[in-house]
């Protein structure tokens, strides 16, 4: 073969070796366009469909807006706590979890920067996700494989406060969809707070589950969230991701033996915080060097004194306060919320506000006065006891005269023996301490009586009732079968003259008592037709100790009534006035009927012959026995209840004694409780001296007409009556009575309230003078009465019949 050939069939060998791989690279290229091309297809149909798949997962997920996602993001359940009149802690409401939100400006700066780098490094950067996490997540539910991960803070945030916690991609796009909104909205600062207020950190010192940051800086370091140390942030944000595991406590409260997992992550979140350049070397070096178990809080016991009398009466209130509120919001009518379903209802719901609410519920309770009644009960409670007698129980209420605040309270002797509280829950009959704003009172204020107009305690019978013909009885006797003066039938609680004035306040408005339907009620006192029957000056029907204090702070402060309180103001945890008392005076004597009724309860404690307050309380305290006392005892029958209330132009205070099941004691409980009394102020004035206002005095209403009468019979002096045919003078002694409207008549036979005419014509003979001047008349004169009479037919034999056995109806 020539040499020419040779190289031309060379060259085509050539040429067909490049021939074919040149073909093979364009199939390639041309394959690798086509799966190019298929992939692109195929992920542009794999998004198309994984967007139309998440658009239907969201599809009913509203957008929501940012005042709607402020309110999801931010309500969380908050420690709520109960406080003094001076905002000191009173308790915290007990819950399953302790939780106190916090401002940005109040969480420490490496704290927020140790959560970042520990759970979203890309926080600062990210929309409120991370696309390779969203991918993996898609992976994850098409394939099945591996987890979903990689939630950032915000995700987070919204899982916890937003969503449940399903497994459900349904739930993971609604997530994603609600995160990328709240990032729209908020700034990241704003996102990691919200985030810190609403984690969970494990637990605390006294084994209790917390919440937010500041709980677990108090209850883990003892210090606020924004004066947190290094190490002691880096601890703090390694909780969540398992706060039970990492915490240093037990449940309860103790340190655990062994902490390594906590210190470890701890650790962890250090490196964490160098790796993003948040902290330098030498902070690293220093902080991972530091001994942190020696700043662990040790076991503490959660408060016993939470558990109180204290704790739920001014919890329990506010629950009441909370409950109406709620259902006036939700335009519930007041006889729909009486009935008793209703009621719990939204007492239930009132419960959960105050439980989780991040409340503050500032009371009116003065902490030093509170805490000195407490004191005084526990020392000189034993003063009530009777020898050989059951404990005897006690309740005290001590309230401001010019606004209604109870500044203190006792509820019973020993809260960890009887949780029954006396204050304010026990219903008790009131005896003759109900008398001054039943029976006297309004009296005085329709112009029935003056201070020194008389009336009869003569032996009289009841009119009405299941006893009616039955004696009337005092306490001690069945009358003193005299007239005796309004001031010192008060003085000596004389059942029959309250009774004689009660029905003759009834007969003078038909046949129902002015008293109860115009006065009491005005009180907030029960309306009890109770009120109405001619019994009722006896205390025969049951109030509380609050109640009866009530009343007497109403003449205490002018006849102006205060409505009682305990709660001054709820708060939220941003400081807003969820309530606010607000006074609500109403004037149910007139000021004339206030200073009368004062002046006589006055002389009830200064000439009190059957208790010894005035003279025990000036023995302890010569400047508080000097302060301007009034008030009235009362008892009921067997002394099964014994009452004292006292005021003085600054303050009401009272006190109830007797037994938890009702049985009597005996004549003494009215000094125990007397004695009792005095101890217990002392204790107070001790604390306090200028609550008392001992240089203040009760001042007679200068409208109060003060007009000179007859001693004996309470009449305008002079003029003479016909009795038996002889003619007796109006004892010519003098007094000066006070009227706050009215005023007093000129002399006639039957001057007096209740009595017969046998009663009177006894009475004219016992104080006529020695000289009297016989006449022809034979008949009685009953001219110029003031007061209409009851029973003036009984015989001379019945009036001048002395008795002295008790009966039953024995009140004072």
């Amino acid at each position: 073969m020539s040499q020419k050939n040779k190289q031309t069939r060379t060259t085509k060998q050539r040429n067909g070796g490049w021939f074919y791989v040149n073909i093979s690279l364009r199939v390639l290229h041309s394959l690798f366009l086509v799966a190019i091309s298929l992939l692109i297809l195929g992920g542009s149909l794999a998004l198309g469909i994984g967007a139309g798949y998440f658009a239907y997962l969201v599809e009913d997920t509203a957008a929501p807006s940012k005042d709607e996602l402020a309110k999801e993001l931010t309500d969380v359940t908050e420690t709520s706590q109960l406080a003094y009149s001076d905002g000191s802690k009173i308790a915290t409401i007990r819950s399953d979890l302790m939780r106190t939100s916090v401002n940005s400006d109040e969480i420490s700066d490496y704290l927020k920067k140790a959560i970042i780098a520990t759970e979203d490094e890309y926080f600062n950067v990210h929309n409120g996700v991370v696309p390779k996490a969203v991918v993996r997540a898609l992976l994850s539910e098409a394939t099945g494989f591996g987890g979903s991960g990689g939630s950032t803070l915000t995700q987070q945030l919204v899982k916890q406060q937003i969503l449940t916690s399903e497994t459900t991609f349904k739930r993971k796009a609604n997530e994603i969809l609600l995160a990328m909104e709240v990032e729209k909205f908020f700034s990241k600062d704003e996102i990691v707070t919200m985030y810190l207020n609403i984690s969970p950190f494990g637990r605390n010192n006294k084994g209790q589950n917390i919440a937010g940051v500041q709980e677990a800086a108090q209850g883990i370091f003892g210090v606020n969230a924004a004066d947190l140390s290094l190490p002691q942030a880096a601890f703090i944000a390694g909780l969540p991701q398992s706060p039970i595991v990492y915490s240093p406590y037990t449940n309860t409260g103790e340190i655990k033996e062994n902490l390594s997992a906590g210190l470890e992550r701890k650790d962890y979140v250090l490196f964490s915080m160098y790796r993003n350049h948040d902290i330098t070397k030498e902070e690293y070096e220093e902080a991972i060097n530091y001994d942190l178990k020696q700043d662990f809080k040790q076991q503490q016991a959660i408060e016993q004194t939470d558990q109180s009398f204290l704790y739920y009466t001014v919890l329990n209130e506010a629950k009441d306060i909370i409950a109406q509120q709620l259902a006036k919001d939700d335009e519930v009518s007041d006889e729909e919320y009486a009935k008793d379903e209703t009621y719990q209802k939204y007492l239930e719901l009132a419960q959960q506000k105050l439980v989780n609410g991040g409340y503050t519920v500032t009371s009116t309770i003065d902490k030093g006065i509170y805490n000195a009644m407490q004191d005084a009960v526990d020392k000189y409670g034993y003063m009530l006891d009777n020898w050989g007698d059951a404990t005897i129980e006690v309740g005290n209420v001590m309230m401001d005269n010019a606004t209604g605040k109870i500044l203190g309270f006792v509820g019973g002797r020993d809260y960890s023996e009887n949780q029954f509280n006396h204050a304010f829950d026990a219903q008790r009959q009131a005896g003759s301490s109900i008398k001054p704003m039943l029976v006297y009172g309004p009296a005085i204020e329709q112009g029935l009586i003056g201070s020194e107009s008389m009336v009869s305690d003569y032996a009289a019978k009841w009119r009405t009732g299941e006893n009616a013909g039955e004696t009337i009885a005092n306490a001690t006797n069945t009358g003193t079968n005299t007239f005796m003066s309004i001031r010192e039938s008060l003085e000596v609680s004389s059942n029959i003259a309250a009774t004689n004035i009660f029905q003759d306040l009834w007969g003078a408005e038909g046949d129902h008592f002015y008293s109860y339907t115009n006065y009491l009620s005005k009180m907030n006192y029960p309306e009890d037709n109770s009120w109405a029957y001619e019994s009722a000056p006896l205390g025969v029907t049951d109030v509380t100790v609050a109640t009866q204090t009530n009343g007497f702070q109403t003449l205490a402060n002018h006849g102006v009534y205060e409505e009682g309180y305990i709660i001054e103001s709820i708060k939220d945890n941003d400081g807003e006035v969820l309530y606010q008392h607000e006074s609500n005076p109403v004037q149910v004597y007139s000021e004339a009927t206030a200073s009368i009724m004062n002046d006589m309860m006055r002389s009830v404690i200064d000439e009190q012959k059957t208790s010894s307050f005035k003279s025990i309380i000036s023995g302890l305290d010569y400047n508080l026995g000097n302060a301007d006392w009034v008030g009235k005892t009362g008892s009921t029958n067997d002394y099964s209840d014994s009452w004292l209330v006292v005021s003085t132009p600054s303050i009401t205070i009272s006190s109830w004694a007797g037994r938890d099941d009702n049985k009597g004691t005996d004549n003494t409980a009215g000094t125990r409780t007397a004695n009792y009394m005095a101890y217990l102020i002392n204790r107070i004035y001790q604390t306090n001296q200028d609550v008392f206002g001992v240089d203040q005095t009760f001042k007679l209403s200068s409208d109060v007409k003060k007009v000179e009468v007859s001693k004996a019979t309470g009449t305008l002096p002079g003029g003479s009556v016909t009795v038996d045919k002889t003619s007796i003078s109006n004892p010519s002694s003098k007094v000066t009575s006070y009227w706050a409207t009215g005023g007093p008549s000129t002399v006639s036979f039957d001057f007096g309230i209740g009595g017969s005419d046998a009663n009177y014509s006894n009475y004219w003979k016992k104080i006529a003078p020695k000289t009297t001047k016989t006449t022809t008349t034979t008949t009685p004169t009953n001219t110029n009465s003031n007061s209409s009479t009851t029973e003036k037919k009984e015989d001379d034999e019945d009036a001048d019949k002395e008795e002295t056995n008790d009966n039953e109806n024995n009140n004072d």
